[in-house]
Formats: structure tokens, sequence, C-alpha cells
């Protein structure tokens, strides 16, 4: 296995980008569909995993996120798990899930669906306390843009989020709006 930035040169001891896997235990490619195998090889025999991973000093590998929902701010990678666990820390948030919306200026920004805790109102002043408590705690483009009260983060029976449903659901609620 390797990790390696977006140009595919290899990455150091903490430097975070995709893992790449190869050996007797990994596939060769898809039957009869050259393309999609092209796409998820490199000419080296290397599957794309699509996890962004990083190793550190003892040679131990930590999958951070998935790289298709990552979220680019500027140009500037963000993951949806740092600020995921980082609102989940918060004594008021029950669960959470974040993703990125199209933004004019930056491209994305973060937006949070966030499932308040019993007895806490989803209200206004939740979401600006929660606003502020990441911006207290990450770098500007880190900050959440938004934040969408829900009564329950969509998940699998393995426990991950379907960020496809979110965003299914956010698409009816703009199509409702403009009707």
């Amino acid at each position: 296995m390797k990790i390696v930035d977006e140009n595919g040169k290899e990455l150091g001891v903490g430097q975070p980008g995709e893992l790449l896997a190869r050996g007797p235990q990994i596939t060769m490619g898809y039957l009869n569909n050259e393309k999609a195998t092209k796409e998820s090889y490199t000419e080296d025999g290397f599957l794309r995993t699509g996890d962004q991973a990083v190793v550190d000093g003892e040679g131990m590998v930590t999958i951070t996120d998935r790289i298709k929902e990552m979220i680019k701010v500027k140009g500037i990678a963000v993951a949806p798990a740092e600020l995921e666990d980082l609102l989940l820390g918060h004594s008021k948030v029950e669960d959470c899930a974040v993703m990125g919306i199209p933004d004019e200026y930056s491209g994305e920004k973060p937006k949070a669906y966030i499932v308040p805790k019993s007895g806490v109102t989803a209200a206004q002043e939740l979401g600006k306390e929660l606003l502020k408590y990441v911006k207290e705690r990450k770098v500007r483009h880190k900050w959440i843009k938004e934040i969408e009260f829900t009564d329950i983060i969509p998940k699998s029976a393995s426990g991950k989020i379907l960020r496809r449903v979110l965003r299914d659901k956010s698409k009816g609620v703009a199509a409702k709006a403009r009707l």
C-alpha cells in the first residue's frame, strides 16, 4: 500500500492523501469493463480505494474520510468527519452529518445537519451557538456556513451516514420551496 497526492506523488509520514493498495488479495479489475478498471487502478496495478488516509511514524494507517465526501473550500480539502467529531462533542448535539453545499465564492462550504439532544429545542439560538462553537475551534475554511436541524441522520446498517439521502432531501425541500 501507499498514500499519494492528487498528482500520484507518494507522500510521507503524517501527510494525508489517497490510500492505494496492491497485492494478491486485491481484484485484478472489473470483468468486461475496461473503462471502470482504468479509472480504478493505476498503471502499476494499485487499486484507488477512494479513502483519504495517513500513515504514522510506526507505519499504522488511519483512514480519515472518503475522498468523494471531501468538501473543497477554495481548493482546500475539508474532511466532514473532522467537523462531525467536533460537533458531536457539543453538549446539545445528539447526532450530526456534515457535507458540502455550493458556494459562489469558495466553490463549496460545509453544511451541518444536526439532531439536538432530547429536551433541547432546535432554534435559531442553538444554531448560532453551534456556528460560534465551530468558529472558536477551527480555521476559517472549516467554518460551518449553514445548519439544518433534523429528527434523524440516515445511516446504513453498518452505521455509515447516507449523505445521498440528505442531499436528496435537501433537493426535495428546494423543489417544494419553488412551487
